[in-house]
């Protein structure tokens, strides 16, 4: 028998509101008019958010509405570290024991799926990953292909293998580190999950789908808010600490190509509209991988956050009661 991690007593019992959808669909505005009607801490649920140097890039809050209600978990994290769910996980779990003592209301809002997932259906209980291992795997990886790791992966763990598409970079390269840095394969740490830290029944969950036409027009026009705000210059001071290529931080929508372009601004238009499309397709794949992998969200297709926050508040209320959990709880 594997031995259990224990959750915060009543952890699992907390309710909470989570916000999910792809980049640029109003999440961050619906938490904040959410925040408004409810006793709430806005939790960061992105992956890409946490980094403290890609405030524009990313489209973390602003100062300005950090000040307005409570924040959490965005910028906390240096770009020269290699963030991971798992580690965003133990970050929730330190907060979320405050939350529950004082009543508050933990709004969870992102677009990355995979910490939706942990939330409340928990996360295998994996080591970190030796760097040097990870070194080794990436170099072969770049040499030699995804095809070739997958064919070293399939003497490795044959039961994920078999699961995994041979282009899927990501997830070969992962599997094989994980076997190397641990000797177990991942398809056997995966059933060993720790509990999650959220109860479904008490979340409500929801997943903003607005229109297509409409979420791509944002996506450019959002873009060219950021060029305004200075996306280029936070994109050279990043490149200016010389970190390693491979860092996710590195790899955020619109770095390589602005890199590019920092380079020789020649390229800065084809830059602009390269980094638009990455970040349209990003939104599409979003889309796609909640609809498939994560049942349980209603989906919102209004673009009004007053109106969406005054109905989510309402439900909150009915399902939790009002004299709970920031609905009037001193």
């Amino acid at each position: 028998m594997r031995e259990e991690v224990e959750i915060l007593e009543g952890e699992a019992a907390l309710p909470a509101i989570l916000i999910a959808g792809p980049t640029a669909s109003g999440k961050s505005a619906l938490a904040l008019a959410l925040a408004e009607r409810l006793q709430a801490v806005i939790i960061n649920t992105d992956s890409m958010q946490v980094y403290r140097e890609l405030r524009v890039l990313t489209a973390r809050p602003s100062v300005e509405d950090e000040e307005l209600q409570r924040h959490a978990l965005y910028g906390h994290v240096p770009a020269s570290c290699s963030h991971s769910v798992g580690r965003w996980l133990e970050d929730v779990r330190e907060l979320i024991g405050s939350i529950h003592d004082e009543g508050s209301v933990p709004v969870f809002v992102g677009g990355t799926g995979l910490y939706f997932r942990a939330l409340i259906e928990g996360l295998p209980n994996i080591p970190d990953i030796d760097r040097q291992v990870k070194l080794f795997w990436r170099a072969r990886m770049e040499e030699e292909g995804a095809e070739s790791l997958h064919g070293a992966l399939m003497s490795r763990d044959p039961e994920l293998a078999g699961k995994l598409a041979k282009t899927d970079t990501q997830r070969i390269l992962r599997a094989i580190e994980v076997f190397e840095s641990t000797k177990r394969r991942l398809s056997d740490w995966q059933k060993d999950t720790r509990r999650p830290l959220l109860d479904p029944g008490h979340a409500l969950r929801f997943f903003l789908d607005p229109p297509r036409d409409w979420l791509y027009s944002r996506i450019n026009e959002r873009f060219d808010l950021m060029l305004d705000d200075g996306v280029l210059d936070e994109v050279a001071a990043l490149l200016a600490l010389d970190l390693d290529p491979a860092l996710p931080a590195m790899k955020a929508h619109g770095v390589p190509h602005l890199a590019r372009a920092l380079q020789d601004m020649r390229f800065l238009p084809d830059a602009i509209e390269a980094t638009k499309a990455d970040i349209r397709h990003y939104a599409k794949r979003q889309k796609t991988w909640f609809r498939h992998q994560m049942p349980g969200f209603t989906e919102l297709e209004s673009n009004f956050p007053d109106y969406l926050a005054a109905g989510i508040a309402a439900e909150f209320s009915s399902r939790f009661g009002p004299a709970g959990y920031g609905m009037g709880k001193a």
